[in-house]
């Protein structure tokens, strides 16, 4: 536990979804979480995945572990009963993955494939629609609910492509989100991290030239961290953050706020 961090989320349990390696989102956010107290149920892809995820569920002294890809049918429902049984309440829960065909991803959006443009929107934003379903039940004093956004979702990003209106989207999804369960005290946020060397921003064209900017641009002057992403979804998950929800939260230096 570092000294800025106490366990205010103690009792708190925590569904992380997007954990690939120690350089992901997701892995960030989970470690804030433990150190706040709460404990971790972490997901993996798939078998390729595991060996680079399990190490870290460890560490995270996580009870909970499982394969989760979204668009295989019932694994998403099997690990949500994994944490009924053995949890019967959820409170924090984390959509942290995106994915689309690289061949979409890469070229423009005048060329995205209907196939890839449904799988992208999939994947990246009905996902966490389907999670927050299967949650509800579980958070039966409130919780609060995180997904991954990023500024492209708002404004042109060049090479971002495809997965601006796929994030626009997910942007959109939380918002309604929130107005829907507010009244069962359930919060939903969306989160905007600054570009980031993660697994999943290397399929974008000309990322370093992006982060460059990013670190140019923010009136902090550098770039964001994991752990920054992860100390800011720790707050919002705590008391101190109970009548914050439904916006967009910037995590990235300032960068957003300069023309």
């Amino acid at each position: 536990m570092t000294e800025q961090t106490r366990p205010i989320l103690a009792g708190k349990k925590a569904l992380v979804v997007g954990i690939a390696n120690d350089q992901s989102i997701a892995y960030g956010c989970a470690r804030a979480f433990r150190e706040a107290g709460a404990d971790i149920a972490v997901t993996w892809l798939n078998e390729k995945a595991r060996p680079h995820v399990e190490p870290l569920a460890r560490e995270l002294e996580a009870p909970i572990t499982a394969a989760l890809n979204v668009a295989e049918p019932g694994q998403l429902e099997a690990v949500f009963e994994q944490i009924e049984r053995k949890w019967g309440q959820l409170d924090i829960l984390v959509h942290s993955i995106a994915f689309a065909p690289m061949n979409d991803l890469q070229g423009g959006l005048l060329d995205c494939s209907a196939e890839g443009f449904a799988r992208a929107m999939d994947i990246s934003c009905h996902s966490f629609i389907r999670m927050a379903r299967l949650a509800v039940p579980l958070m039966k004093d409130g919780g609060t609910m995180f997904a991954m956004s990023y500024y492209g979702a708002n404004r042109v990003v060049p090479n971002y492509n495809v997965m601006g209106p796929v994030k626009a989207a997910l942007e959109a999804s939380c918002r309604y989100l929130a107005y829907e369960l507010g009244p069962q005290r359930i919060r939903v946020h969306a989160i905007s991290p600054g570009p980031l060397k993660t697994r999943a921003a290397s399929g974008l064209k000309d990322f370093e030239l992006l982060l460059n900017e990013a670190a140019r641009k923010a009136p902090l002057g550098e770039l964001v961290d994991i752990m920054d992403v992860g100390y800011t979804c720790a707050y919002l998950a705590t008391p101190y953050a109970h009548r914050v929800t439904g916006g967009t939260v910037y995590v990235d230096g300032g960068a957003n706020i300069v023309a």
